[in-house]
């Protein structure tokens, strides 16, 4: 999985990618909000964002609100770290777009047991996405008759919407995505065609079953 880490601060940031690269995820690295920023507009590829709160330029929060609003871009898990533990200050981080927070100073099993949901939490959501694209698929490509259809007990047309009396193969047709090929049963063979010789297996004896 691919992981922008932003961190101003250069000790915390070598820890951050140590502990990152540890779990055997990617890590690209920001200074700075604003060398960030700059990452993710050129890049579309992060699955998390390791966001600090606090950065100069453009905070962690920020960084959450302007990537929530890009509507085009495949939204990534954000865990913002930060040393506000208050709860306002949390309900906002939350608020701006964030999943989930660390406090600094940060428990390291705490760390990867974050990372590790964000990565469920993204897997669950990409399984439940191609399940959504393959019955989409499949909805493209079915229609169904529904209510019920006036035939007529001789011939068998069926009285269209219009009140135009149609073929049935032609109103299933198009009404539906059924594709018909034209053969003749066993009975009208005998009806209709009488002279030509019944293909063996399609011949019937007096009780009707096919021999």
């Amino acid at each position: 999985m691919k992981i922008l880490i932003a961190e101003d601060d250069a000790v915390s940031r070598r820890m951050l990618e140590r502990i990152v690269a540890e779990c055997g995820h990617d890590i690209r690295s920001a200074a700075d909000g604003m060398e960030a920023w700059r990452i993710l507009q050129s890049e579309d590829s992060f699955k998390m964002l390791l966001l600090d709160w606090m950065m100069p330029g453009i905070d962690g929060t920020e960084i959450c609100r302007r990537v929530r609003r890009d509507e085009k871009r495949v939204q990534p898990y954000i865990i913002l770290v930060t040393a506000k533990i208050g709860k306002t200050d949390l309900i906002a981080g939350l608020d701006s777009g964030a999943n989930d927070y660390v406090a600094k100073p940060y428990d390291v099993r705490e760390l990867r047991a974050r990372i590790n949901v964000g990565r469920r939490v993204l897997e669950l959501q990409e399984a439940l996405a191609g399940r959504v694209r393959q019955l989409e698929d499949a909805l493209a490509h079915v229609k169904t008759l529904q209510g019920i259809l006036p035939i007529c007990m001789h011939c068998h047309k069926i009285r269209s919407d219009a009140d135009a009396w149609e073929r049935i193969e032609k109103y299933i047709s198009e009404h539906s995505d059924a594709k018909f090929s034209h053969g003749i049963c066993p009975e009208c063979m005998r009806n209709y065609y009488p002279d030509v010789p019944m293909p063996e297996g399609d011949s019937q004896g007096a009780d009707g079953k096919t021999r």
